[in-house]
């Protein structure tokens, strides 16, 4: 048999479109393939930290089973890592903070060995834990990511902005609007002081506009700063302005230094008329204005949104905020566990390709 290349020829018609959907098979089944195997190894991690929990219970066994089961396990799989005496403390941990096998199948164990170690170090809640985990799924967020939206207490501000959209947006569009604000925002990312001005924080948000995104949430995209409206020959400029993927429209953000006064509402208000009208597409939907404020009296704010047909929300910023002392555990850092497998002969850090 020749050893030369074949030559190949034109391909048939229709062939180069169901070359297009093997590939997309192929990748969707190795997706499938990849998903499959990371349930049944965060599965069988739940088992293990199961049969530790019971075994201590009935037996009366103390922490150093651990220790001893540790070099069982490694000396009867070599190949496999994450059998170290940290991760089996990991594994009996995930089985008391998640004792029905249940969400373990269908939510956790969906999510990477690692994303599960965020989960426990940094929640003590079950409640928060799942809607973290489900939250991850849902917008396909990385570890790294995870962690910062936990840090940043993302679920708890999210859809708390004071806003009028039940009253001026259809029901369809109110509630993912209402969900796609938060209050307050964070901006302690920024690195600037309490006293910092306006400008100064427009200035530095546009600096690290991918932050500020991350902070906004899924669907916003940055379309430009002090952004020009010609309204009878006379010059306005918007602080920020946004598109939404998901609403399908324009987002005018407006920044104020002091606390929130309902006149603020009024120059909010004429930008989006002037957005409506002049940048506006056919298509989309109508714009949004978000008003953010270092301080508010939500009762007011509640009162001037009530009075305005156009969709607004009010929320504060916040410029330094310290981690909430309910996010932390008793439990080590994942960054702690991580320097504990890379000293172990044996193991190396868990990752998500790990897992």
């Amino acid at each position: 048999m020749s050893d030369q290349p074949v030559k190949l020829t034109l391909p048939p018609e229709g062939y180069t479109d169901w070359l297009a959907e093997l590939k997309m098979r192929i990748h969707n089944a190795q997706q499938r393939a990849a998903l499959a195997v990371n349930r049944e190894l965060v599965l069988l991690y739940w088992q293990i930290g199961c049969d530790i929990l019971a075994r201590q219970a009935a037996q009366g066994w103390g922490a150093k089973v651990i220790e001893r089961l540790s070099q069982d396990l490694r000396s009867a799989f070599p190949e496999m890592k994450g059998f170290s005496r940290a991760n089996l403390m990991y594994m009996r941990a995930f089985a008391a903070a998640w004792p029905d096998e249940q969400i373990v199948q269908q939510a956790v164990g969906q999510l990477p060995w690692g994303h599960n170690l965020v989960l426990l170090t940094q929640l003590k809640d079950p409640e928060r834990r799942l809607a973290y985990a489900e939250s991850a799924i849902a917008h396909g967020w990385s570890r790294n990511v995870l962690n910062i939206h936990i840090e940043t207490r993302l679920l708890e501000r999210s859809g708390k902005a004071a806003t009028n959209f039940e009253l001026t947006l259809p029901k369809s569009q109110s509630d993912l609007a209402r969900e796609s604000l938060k209050d307050p925002y964070r901006f302690d990312f920024l690195g600037l002081s309490r006293e910092a001005g306006e400008r100064a924080i427009e200035n530095a948000l546009v600096k690290h506009v991918t932050e500020f995104l991350l902070e906004l949430g899924a669907g916003f995209a940055f379309v430009g700063r002090q952004v020009l409206l010609d309204v009878g020959g006379d010059e306005f400029f918007i602080d920020l302005l946004f598109y939404h993927l998901k609403l399908r429209c324009y987002v005018v953000i407006e920044l104020k230094g002091g606390k929130f006064k309902p006149e603020h509402l009024g120059q909010l208000s004429f930008y989006l008329t002037a957005v409506d009208e002049q940048v506006r597409h056919p298509q989309d939907n109508p714009t949004i204005g978000l008003l953010l404020c270092k301080s508010k009296n939500k009762v007011v704010a509640e009162y001037a949104l009530r009075q305005n047909t156009q969709p607004l929300g009010v929320a504060e910023y916040k410029l330094i905020e310290s981690l909430p002392p309910e996010l932390a555990t008793d439990l080590p850092s994942i960054e702690q566990i991580e320097r504990e497998l890379m000293g172990n002969d044996a193991d190396t850090p868990i990752t998500d390709d790990e897992s």
